[in-house]
């Protein structure tokens, strides 16, 4: 297994098309900011969910930065209408959803309807850098279900790439490493799982 990139320092986004979705003008303001000093040149930016399913169905966008909260058409149903009614690969696009409240909850429907990470406010600069970073390097199936359509939710069966930083402690790695400890004989294993009988 090759080790995993090192993140640069520098990071150039300047051939990167990012859709800004958020009803407040004032967050659109930060979000433009923070993305035009990673180097994008080229920013779509919607008040409603509703002027961005309008925008996406016209053309491809590389990166789709949404806020939960909104009204009629909230980021949630965004992006489950992007991963159900839109076709490849515009059903793909990374998206990271943006909320105000970081209760498990939350986090939790976010990812359920298909966001690629999720990211809470108020946003700093080095953490959605880092998002990035790491949709650069995703390497998770997309998922298509009856219930589900999205990148496969169990993100903490891999973590963060090796080397990044932030990694929270409940993330695992794909890195397994050398064993520790020899491994276990057939017999000892067909004991284990065998059924016993057992007297009530």
């Amino acid at each position: 297994m090759s080790p995993a990139p090192r993140p640069s320092p520098r990071i150039n986004l300047a051939q990167t098309s990012v859709l800004l979705i958020d009803d407040s003008p004032q967050a659109l303001d930060i979000l433009s900011s923070i993305v035009q000093g990673f180097g994008v040149r080229e920013q779509i930016r919607c008040g409603s969910a509703i002027e961005a399913t309008e925008i996406v169905k016209r053309r491809m966008v590389d990166l789709i930065l949404v806020d939960c909260a909104m009204p009629r058409m909230d980021g949630h149903d965004f992006v489950r209408w992007l991963r159900r009614e839109t076709p490849a690969p515009t059903c793909l696009t990374p998206v990271i959803m943006l909320t105000g409240h970081a209760a498990p909850s939350k986090v939790h429907k976010s990812r359920d309807c298909g966001a690629s990470f999720v990211v809470t406010k108020p946003l700093t600069p080095g953490v959605l850098l880092q998002r990035i970073l790491w949709l650069a390097t995703d390497r998770r199936e997309f998922v298509q279900s009856d219930s589900y359509v999205g990148p496969d939710r169990r993100v903490r069966n891999f973590g963060p790439p090796l080397g990044t930083a932030g990694r929270r402690e409940g993330d695992l790695s794909a890195h397994v490493g050398q064993a520790q400890e020899a491994n276990m004989d057939q017999s000892d294993i067909d004991t284990l799982i065998k059924p016993r009988r057992v007297a009530l």
